[in-house]
Order: C-alpha cells, then structure tokens, then sequence
C-alpha cells in the first residue's frame, strides 16, 4: 500500500485524480469539459463495480486492516446519540484496548463494548495496537453485567486481530478471562447483537463475540487464526497469507454461507474508510432492525435460543 492506496486500486485511482483536474481546470478556465468528464466518470463506475466486487480474500483481509478504516470510536461517534466511556477492570488497571460504555442508539440505551485500534504509533502504543489485555476482557465483563442488571442490550463491535499475547497477559490469566467471557455471555438474559467491524481474530474476537444475533461487514474477516500465523503455522512462510487466507473461508460470504453470521452489512463502494458516515448509517441500521427483533422474546427463551445456536455451529451432519 502507498499513500493508503492498494496496488489494485491504482488504476480507478488515476482515473479519479484525471477527473478531478478536468473539472478543476474547468472551473478555473471556465471550458466546458463536461462531455470529457462525464465519459471518464462512466468508466470509473464501471472499474468500481468491477474491483469491488471480485476482491480476494486476502484484498478483503488488507481492506480490514486499512488504516483509515472507521474504529470502534468511530462508529459510536456516528451510530449513539449519546455515549458515557466507562473505564476500569475494578481489579488490576483500565485497559484501553478495550472502550465500552452504556450508550444512547435510535433512542434505546444500551451497551456498547468493542476493542479499540490507534489512528498513529502514539495512540496504537496507547491502546496496544488494539490487542486487548485481560484487564480489557475484565471490564468488558463487568460492563456486561451491567448491562443486564439494567436490562439494557449489548450490542459489540469487533476490530481485533487477537488478544494480547505476552508474557504478562499469560500471567495475568488471558485464557481465562476469554473463557469467562464466553461462558458469562452464553446466558445473559439481554439481547446481544455482535459486529465484526474489521479484523476478527481468534480468542481476542470470540470473547465478546457471543451473541444472539453475528453481523459482519462486507469487508470484514473472522476466523481462528489470521492468514500470516496459518501460512507460518502450515508452510513456515508468512509469503503464502494470500493461499491461506483462500483456505480458511474467512470472508463474510463464506460465513454467511456456512451459517456463522445471520447477515452482510454492506459497506459503500470502495471500503468503509471511503466514506465513513455511509458505513454507520448501513450499521447502525442493522442493528437496530436486530434489536428490534430481539426485544420481545423472553429473557429464558433468548439465553435457549443462543446456547442452541452455538452447538449447531460446524455440524455437518452425517
């Protein structure tokens, strides 16, 4: 990637810089172009559609990872009429690869809880390059068990290439508060509506990945193991993510083919960081259509429904 442009984006991205001088020059010559513009425009479209719409799963992976690409911040910012960022583990520290807090959502308060990436190498040293620790797993929970006290729905909101790998994460208990986020979550008794947002990876997803109801969007990726570690792990050669990343059926048509996710959330052409607002308003209009139907059903039914849910995941049947 140069300048936040992949190489095979480059060519509608000279196309579009053409189109830009053209009208440019005709504002400040006042030659009318417009015949010009609008067939250079017509062949932009039609370059779009065709790039966007037969990405790789490994494209998909690197427009996960774009570094303009909208943060759990972002969308709070642009889907909550009204947010309070609540902070501490009531143990250890805050952890501030983890942002979570009751919000307002289409008049509805709820709880959002997601992890949080840094925009510049101050702020991703700040938040940990978004790789939660246990401390972060921890206030999750306790926001969770807020969240049902008060019966508000959760709704999370995941970017997170895995959970925080070090020495003193392990020491601190990492795979156990994963755990005791997956096992809190399978029964709380408030709906839960969860979004891959950008990188799903691994254990740091899953422990606040159990939900009633799994969303991802367009250029999303969720799986057990991001492409370089599968491609190290299988072939010793991190050069070969590209191969792995086609393997793991990673991408939100594979899972939602495979009945993982309940629904696509679209993006605007070109990726969610083209055009931030648009990507929140398809969010936040999906999840609210979610909660919507989620909000009647019994707390004993919802919790049913969910464990129900999860042991069906991957049966193949005979």
């Amino acid at each position: 990637m140069v300048n936040g442009v992949f190489e095979w984006e480059k060519p509608l991205v000279e196309l579009e810089q053409r189109i830009n001088e053209l009208q440019k020059f005709t504002r400040e010559k006042g030659i009318d172009l417009s015949e010009d513009i609008q067939t250079l425009e017509k062949s932009a479209e039609r370059l779009r559609k065709e790039i966007y719409s037969n990405l790789t799963p490994w494209q998909r992976v690197q427009m996960a990872r774009h570094p303009k690409r909208p943060t759990t911040l972002d969308y709070i910012a642009d889907i909550a009429e009204e947010f309070l960022e609540l902070h501490g583990d009531r143990t250890v520290r805050d952890d501030p690869a983890i942002v979570g807090g009751p919000a307002v959502v289409d008049g509805r308060l709820v709880t959002i809880i997601g992890p949080q990436k840094g925009r510049d190498t101050r702020e991703n040293i700040k938040r940990n390059f978004g790789l939660p620790h246990p401390e972060g797993y921890r206030k999750a929970l306790r926001l969770m068990r807020q969240a049902e006290k008060f019966k508000r729905p959760i709704i999370t909101l995941i970017d997170v290439v895995g959970a925080y790998p070090g020495i003193e994460a392990e020491q601190r208990g990492q795979g156990v508060m994963i755990a005791e986020c997956i096992r809190y979550m399978s029964f709380l008794e408030v709906p839960i509506v969860c979004v891959i947002t950008g990188e799903g990876g691994s254990g740091g997803a899953l422990a606040i990945g159990v939900g009633d109801r799994i969303l991802m969007m367009e250029n999303a990726w969720y799986s057990v193991i991001s492409p370089e570690m599968c491609a190290q792990i299988l072939w010793k050669d991190t050069g070969k993510a590209a191969e792995a990343a086609e393997h793991l059926h990673l991408t939100a048509k594979d899972l939602l083919e495979l009945k993982i996710i309940d629904e696509i959330v679209p993006e605007p052409t070109g990726g969610a960081h083209r055009n931030k607002q648009a990507a929140a308003a398809m969010l936040k209009a999906a999840i609210i259509k979610h909660l919507d139907e989620l909000a009647d059903i019994d707390p004993a039914e919802l919790v049913e429904r969910r464990i129900a849910r999860y042991r069906t995941i991957g049966y193949l049947g005979h």
